[in-house]
């Protein structure tokens, strides 16, 4: 057969989904439940029209599953598609996904054969990388979108928007102190949504929109195929890879988000998992799809020492598969600690009990993933700014975005110049990372948060593929202190093990030390006050229970009035020193004040203070 792209066709395989490298050639199999001619599209790379069109059989070869081989077809020459029913179509288990133009471009409407199907050809040299394979209790995620991140002027990145950019923010990333970056989607997809003519119409201007722009990529898309448009040069596959190394080089951490809809068949998805953590060494995945298909999946043992994220995982899909190890593998990622937080941020009756088990929840067959903003919904500092969602730019007459977004916006709605207002706003927001970093479960911070980044009230930035979603880097200078400060609260979490432990405290005295590994306190000491109407609460952590010889007592006072919190007495000569006020900031060690009187705190309104008990220094001679 001379000029084909193959010897001869055989019998193939049903097992291996997709395009897969067999001895002696490439085994093609797809499933197809139709009754009309299926046919694989052979494109040689670099040339517009169909080189060869080859018929499957006529029967499947099980089930609905069509399959054949073609030997001596040699991969790194040619690109591929399906035809079914008389649509091109790309592969679902494709590797790659080629002819995409630039984000956001349009693709030729009349050229079907432009997006094609095609191969990951080339060896890439490990170099013996291997993720750092970071326990729950030490995980502080950061939740970022790969463009958004570095897309901006002020990134000060050369290759804006790109896996590259993100790659020269790693040192960025470690002085921060985080050491797991989650990805939003950047597996293939189509951001160019076309819209019918009486869709979306501008209720201002009257302007027809034809198109949006999938910004964020949740949906359908095809998912063993990396995202090249995120790529800076053409080789995207070696782009990213390069980035993963220099990631784990630097103790950082990649979990990738997957967004399933639920016709996607759970064996796509374990294959599809798989694939990515042996292909690309991902560390985890963060599951949107349906709760029992991800409990499926959470038992598969190709994905036993990989990380997955999900809304919930009964009992029997949680712990370890390595019961010697003791390796978690799952944790729960919800708006069960948002909602909670917010409220209890804002002042609500009745929310102490719940912020005090959301403080404290560590399940130890699951990890737990904390996070008070998240890209779906507010920024921190909108949150603490706009009680409405302000969603007008996405053209649907503002009626798309949660309408119910547990925010206040400290008296005035959007921007505002008045002092005591922006110095409200600002405690509030610092409330809000003491919040989250000093619970037990594994914290996320959305990107830009630590320096006040904003979307103007925009709560579903879904299509903004500009400076609405964009992280402006400019306000790193503008809000050098809450940057600063955000930084100090992660290092104190990492100092005290006490603030995140293996499992979750049992608010009992188990070692008969004198002291609970945990206790609440309020107006007496050893007394915490859980009635609806109070507002604020004390926890003391005994270190002795991490192995450390100190006591951390933290005070919250979400009241909007000052608050004296009894403290419990300490044995020997230990005292409590001031570590941290939101009302003021963190003390650097050496500074910490003494406080003159042990036996009570007092708070300001909406603040959190936080002092260590330990012995005190002795003078020097």
């Amino acid at each position: 057969m001379e000029g084909k792209s193959f010897k001869r066709i055989s019998k193939g395989d049903y097992r291996g989904l997709g395009a897969v490298r067999m001895s002696g050639g490439m085994n093609f199999a797809l499933a197809a439940d139709t009754e009309e001619p299926v046919s694989l599209l052979i494109y040689k790379k670099g040339e517009r029209d169909v080189f060869e069109e080859i018929p499957f059989p006529d029967e499947p070869v099980i089930g609905s599953i069509y399959a054949m081989k073609l030997e001596g077809f040699e991969p790194q020459r040619y690109e591929y598609n399906f035809r079914i029913e008389g649509c091109v179509q790309q592969d679902p288990y494709a590797k790659r996904i080629t002819g995409r133009p630039a984000f956001g471009e349009p693709v030729p409407a009349e050229d079907p054969h432009c997006i094609r199907s095609g191969f990951v050809t080339r060896e890439y040299d490990w170099e013996g990388d291997r993720g750092p394979d970071i326990p729950y209790e030490d995980v502080v995620a950061y939740n970022l979108h790969v463009r958004g991140f570095t897309k901006h002027s002020s990134s000060g990145v050369r290759h804006k928007g790109t896996f590259l950019g993100l790659q020269e923010k790693i040192p960025y990333l470690k002085e921060l102190g985080v050491n797991q970056i989650k990805l939003m989607p950047v597996y293939d997809f189509a951001e160019r949504m076309e819209l019918s003519p009486h869709t979306n119409m501008n209720y201002k201007e009257k302007e027809v929109q034809t198109f949006k722009i999938n910004y964020w990529g949740y949906g359908s898309g095809n998912y063993f195929a990396l995202k090249e448009a995120y790529s800076y040069g053409k080789d995207a596959v070696r782009e990213f890879k390069d980035m993963i190394k220099a990631f784990h080089l630097n103790g950082l951490e990649i979990i990738m988000e997957f967004s399933f809809p639920k016709n996607v068949n759970p064996r796509l998805i374990s294959s599809c998992l798989a694939y990515w953590a042996v292909e690309y060494h991902i560390d985890g995945f963060h599951l949107l799809c349906d709760e029992t298909v991800a409990s499926f999946v959470s038992k598969d043992p190709m994905l036993s020492s990989t990380k997955l994220l999900g809304i919930y995982f009964p009992d029997e899909a949680r712990g370890p598969y390595d019961r010697k190890k003791r390796y978690r593998n799952t944790a729960e990622c919800n708006d069960g600690f948002m909602i909670d937080m917010r409220c209890f941020l804002k002042g609500d009756e009745g929310m102490v009990n719940a912020a005090t088990y959301r403080l404290r929840r560590n399940p130890s067959g699951s990890g737990v993933i904390n996070y008070i903003t998240n890209h779906d919904g507010f920024t921190l500092a909108d949150l603490v700014s706009y009680n409405e969602k302000h969603n007008e730019e996405n053209r649907e007459q503002n009626l798309d975005g949660p309408d119910n977004n547990y925010s206040w916006n400290c008296g005035i709605e959007g921007k505002t110049k008045r002092k005591k207002v922006v110095e409200l706003r600002m405690r509030q927001v610092r409330n809000a990372l003491a919040l989250l970093l000093l619970a037990q479960g594994a914290p996320m911070l959305l990107a830009g948060d630590e320096m006040g980044n904003t979307q103007n009230g925009n709560n579903n930035a879904y299509c903004q593929d500009n400076a609405v979603s964009w992280l402006n880097w400019n306000m790193q200078k503008t809000n050098q202190p809450l940057l600063d400060f955000t930084k100090g609260l992660i290092e104190f979490r990492k100092k005290h093990r006490i603030l995140h432990m293996p499992s979750e405290l049992k608010v009992m005295d188990t070692m008969s030390c004198g002291y609970p590994d945990l206790s609440y306190h309020g107006d007496r000491a050893w007394y915490g006050d859980f009635d609806d109407s109070c507002r604020h609460i004390g926890l003391m952590y005994c270190g002795e229970y991490a192995g450390e010889d100190e006591f951390i007592y933290i005070a919250l006072n979400m009241h909007w009035e000052e608050k004296h919190f009894a403290l419990p007495s300490l044995n020997g000569d230990y005292k409590w020193y001031k570590a941290l006020d939101t009302a003021y900031g963190i003390y650097e060690e050496e500074e910490e004040p003494v406080l003159e009187d042990e036996r009570y705190l007092k708070a300001d309104g909406r603040s959190i203070i936080v002092l260590i008990g330990r012995q005190k220094p002795r003078r020097k001679k």
